[in-house]
């Protein structure tokens, strides 16, 4: 229940922006745990499926064989490749935001500042609080999905040369 309440007075000391942090990270955590299942449980079965499919062929080495194979290994790409590229925008996207809430807390510290002169201490502190705590919350999101979109896309480029090794001529 502490915790709770902590993470509560975090998500109110970070304002408007930290809630839309928030949301981008975790639309990219949902969109990296999807590859992941896809990746580890749904694709294997996929390939099975076009490794049966193209050793049931008689024809194996013609141009019109080649081009089926060409074909499935397109199509295994264009599975293993979904969502990769926006799990990249969010990536980019979210030290974006923490610096629109940079801008935001600066903002606000002005205000108080023009308002009271630099008198106001605590008041000044919030807008501060509010620029730093949004942008350490955009940055270590984008840090942990810069992480795992790169492995996401090396793991990728293998699965595409898994397939095209296991739909060979012979």
């Amino acid at each position: 229940m502490d915790n709770l309440f902590q993470i509560q007075l975090l998500m109110e000391s970070g304002g408007t922006v930290l809630w839309l942090i928030l949301l981008a990270s975790i639309l990219m955590w949902t969109l990296i745990i999807e590859r992941y299942v896809f990746i580890w449980f749904l694709h294997p079965r996929e390939v099975r499926k076009m490794m049966d499919e193209w050793h049931q062929r008689d024809d194996l080495a013609s141009w019109y064989a080649q081009q089926i194979r060409q074909g499935m290994i397109a199509e295994s790409r264009v599975m293993l490749e979904r969502f990769l590229i926006l799990i990249r925008t969010l990536t980019v996207a979210l030290p974006m935001l923490g610096l629109l809430g940079t801008v935001d807390g600066m903002i606000q510290t002005f205000d108080v500042m023009t308002v009271f002169g630099t008198g106001n201490t605590r008041g000044m502190a919030g807008g501060i609080s509010v620029a730093l705590i949004t942008t350490m919350g955009g940055l270590l999101t984008a840090l942990s999905g810069l992480y795992f979109i790169t492995q996401l896309e090396q793991r990728v480029a293998r699965e595409v040369n898994n397939v095209a090794d296991a739909l060979r001529r012979d």
